[in-house]
């Protein structure tokens, strides 16, 4: 089996560079803190726009939907950026239409009137609108994520790329927290916010969604203004989309042939990735719908979460350079898996058990997220992260849909096996299943030993 060396950064690697691209995940956290799960995500499930297990399963299901075309597009878009060397372009082009997203969001009004029939289903427009919105911002998110992760490689070695990796998602979470307590101060806690907004027709969240926008130009400046392509000399020639597709299955075959192991953990990976995003995607609105918090508690709680989060993903990616990055994934999940259960086990506990479950769970969440990065960016070689990446994506994405689809699964089970109207807590049972899955094809997986050729 022939061995490469992984694709690394020059030697001292400039702290300005690794500052400004940890910026990128700071300036782009609005999108999944406020928008995907403690504010937009909530506010779209509440009352206004129907009972809590339709509109809990209305997000499962866009959510699902955003994952295919995430699945489909991701490594054809990765593998361009490669050919070409514009991952810095594709990103910031990227960057800004999730910032147009972002703000296009003010226009979903608390209203469910007009309908659309869709499927023998009347769905409010405005409700159909903020889904629509929040699906496409999760693809056009997931794929700037595969150029931002690309990036990684370039400013990085082996020896500390465990922390730069943690350090970028520790950047992330404590941005979420400014914004949060940014948005719950300035326009969702004062009976009369910034600009006189007050929350009669959702004008406190909604014009929260215009800030989240700004923030996400604002604060990925630095990333674009310090970190630049190396084009390719001479110049890629242009590939269709059926010849991208074909290059794509000989390169995962090339992969298989040289590291099944890498393949194993992209499948390992794909299981408990989907389930890490579902304990966040799915976590406020358990915190709102089964938990009784108000949108300010919520927010509250986020912004806990996130500096729980942001700390211990900091503290752990240091860990990650110590004992692998594996070991940090195994710890992360188990633990995650035995909380999990515990929600569902006392939910009847009130808000305090929420509080004490949902803030451990925070502390795992991004290490194990940080981790796996970590875990493929020290086999990737060089010249092909992009790729690599996107198929890190599509592999995830392929299955995005089993934790949305498990979560409003368990919804209906538990309808059904206790005949109450709100089973909605049923929800993160589904979540653990596939964070179970995750856990048990990643132990057989090899790590370093085992590199793409």
């Amino acid at each position: 089996m022939s061995t490469v060396v992984a694709e690394s950064a020059p030697s001292p690697v400039s702290k300005k560079k690794i500052v400004s691209w940890a910026f990128w995940d700071w300036g782009t956290q609005p999108f999944d803190t406020v928008i995907t799960t403690f504010v937009f995500s909530v506010y779209l499930t509440a009352s206004h726009f129907g009972s809590e297990n339709f509109t809990s399963q209305a997000l499962a299901t866009a959510t699902a939907i955003g994952g295919v075309f995430i699945a489909l597009l991701a490594p054809v878009l990765g593998q361009n950026a490669d050919r070409t060397g514009h991952t810095v372009k594709n990103l910031r082009w990227l960057t800004w239409a999730l910032a147009a997203i972002s703000m296009l969001l003010f226009f979903v009004k608390p209203e469910n009137s007009p309908v659309l029939n869709l499927f023998g289903t009347d769905f409010p427009v405005y409700l159909l609108l903020g889904l629509t919105l929040l699906a496409t911002g999760s693809v056009i998110s997931a794929i700037a994520g595969v150029n931002n992760n690309a990036l990684l490689n370039t400013i990085s070695t082996q020896q500390n790329i465990g922390r730069i990796s943690g350090f970028g998602w520790g950047m992330g979470y404590l941005g979420g927290i400014l914004v949060l307590l940014a948005i719950y101060f300035l326009f969702i806690q004062p009976e009369k916010g910034l600009f006189g907004v007050t929350s009669e027709n959702g004008m406190d969240i909604r014009v929260s969604m215009i800030l989240c926008g700004l923030w996400t130009l604002i604060f990925t400046i630095p990333m674009f203004l310090n970190l630049k392509d190396t084009p390719k000399i001479p110049p890629a020639e242009k590939v269709g989309v059926v010849e991208s597709y074909k290059m794509l299955g000989q390169s995962i075959a090339r992969i298989w042939r040289a590291s099944p192991h890498t393949i194993y953990f992209l499948l390992a990976s794909a299981l408990f990735r989907d389930g890490l995003a579902g304990v966040f995607a799915f976590g406020a609105v358990i915190a709102a719908g089964t938990f009784g918090f108000t949108a300010g508690e919520v927010i509250i709680f986020g912004a806990a979460a996130n500096i729980i989060a942001g700390v211990s993903t900091m503290l752990f990616g240091l860990l990650d350079d110590k004992i692998g990055p594996k070991t940090v994934i195994m710890i992360s999940l188990s633990i995650l898996v035995a909380l999990g259960i515990a929600i569902f086990l006392f939910h009847d506990g009130g808000p305090t058990v929420f509080w004490i479950c949902g803030m451990a769970m925070s502390s795992l969440v991004g290490p194990a997220q940080s981790a796996s990065r970590s875990f493929l960016a020290r086999l990737i070689p060089v010249g092909r992260s992009g790729e690599v990446f996107g198929l890190y994506a599509t592999t995830g994405r392929v299955v995005s849909f089993l934790a949305p689809a498990m979560f409003g699964l368990a919804i209906g089970i538990g309808h059904t096996v206790t005949g109450e109207a709100n089973t909605q807590y049923w929800g993160i049972l589904g979540v653990v299943v596939i964070l179970l899955a995750g856990l048990l094809v990643m132990i057989p997986v090899k790590g370093k030993q085992d590199q793409i050729a």
